[in-house]
């Protein structure tokens, strides 16, 4: 480890101490779908990650 440098610690806490809000804080909109597959059955998950435990004890 270096020594302490107290210069450095007061400038990075000027630094961190400072809040920049000056952007554009605006929500884009954003247009298009989504699509999801729900895919298997609650059981047929159940039955699969209990063959996954088999298989790997």
């Amino acid at each position: 480890m270096g020594a302490y440098d107290d210069d450095e610690h007061e400038r990075r806490e000027r630094k961190n101490g400072s809040v920049d809000a000056d952007f554009d804080d605006d929500r884009r909109v954003y247009r298009g779908e989504m699509t999801y597959d729900a895919g298997d059955s609650a059981e047929d998950l159940l039955d699969q990650f209990r063959e996954m435990q088999e298989r790997s004890t």
